[in-house]
């Protein structure tokens, strides 16, 4: 509104103005010369950035893929032109597959989880049907075929190890999944899955694969534990057996003689 305290805008125009004539001597060219020089030299001082120790840098000219640099300070042409990504090559994830967890998992305290039956049901090489849980770690490799040769790294990597796994699955026997070879079933997985990924080019490596389950079904997984400890009391009855031959069979041969 107007009134006694109005400001006069073309005095504080003015004013403006000669203060930067007092700053910037010559006259008004040299001035917006030397303006221009120093956001030029602002502008330039911008394509500097650092990576650091755990991260790889990429730099893109134009959106396009131009170079990878190593970690310390780098230099690209300054925005618009370059521009440079560094994501984190140390950083270990992880894709559970079979399961979902809770906010609480996230939290870091003990959280129940949520079987998921279409991912973790399997049938195995003896057309038995398993339901495991598993965990893949992986980390990033190589971060420009990470960041352009994969459209979504996470969706890619859970149907890729869902793959793996059940092709491995496919192979081994319900007994030797569930108990025996769990360590080789792990092994296998890992290295089918990093084949795939290294065809694909993702530009990732496979830490380790974790089995967190590997049980039959819940509608038969008291009878399959029936007939586990079954298996357990005949090699126990076995073993004791031999070892009473054993203990036996030598006194009755020093007896004879």
């Amino acid at each position: 509104g107007s009134g006694p305290n109005e400001p006069n805008i073309d005095e504080l125009i003015e004013q403006m103005r000669k203060r930067m004539r007092e700053i910037l001597p010559g006259g008004g060219r040299s001035s917006i010369l030397f303006v221009v020089a120093v956001l030029l030299t602002f502008w330039g001082l911008s394509g500097f950035y650092r990576v650091q120790a755990d991260e790889q840098g990429v730099v893109l000219r134009f959106g396009k893929f131009l170079t990878q640099t190593s970690p310390g300070l780098n230099y690209h042409l300054p925005w618009p032109i370059e521009t440079a990504i560094t994501p984190k090559v140390t950083t270990v994830n992880r894709v559970d597959i079979g399961m979902r967890g809770g906010l609480e998992e996230r939290r870091g305290s003990n959280a129940v989880t949520r079987d998921v039956p279409e991912e973790s049901l399997m049938l195995t090489g003896d057309q038995n049907i398993i339901d495991i849980n598993f965990v893949v770690q992986w980390r990033i490799k190589n971060a420009a075929n990470f960041l352009f040769n994969i459209r979504d790294p996470q969706t890619t990597m859970k149907i890729a190890a869902e793959s793996a796994m059940r092709e491995i699955i496919g192979q081994t026997t319900l007994d030797d999944a569930t108990t025996g070879k769990r360590q080789q079933v792990q092994q296998k997985t890992r290295e089918l899955l990093q084949q795939i990924l290294d065809e694909y080019g993702a530009g990732v490596v496979i830490a380790e694969i974790q089995l967190q389950k590997a049980d039959p079904p819940a509608q038969v997984i008291d009878a399959f534990h029936d007939v586990q400890r079954a298996r357990q009391d005949q090699e126990r009855s076995v073993n004791e057996a031999q070892a009473y031959k054993n203990d036996i069979v030598p006194k009755a041969k020093v007896k004879a003689q």
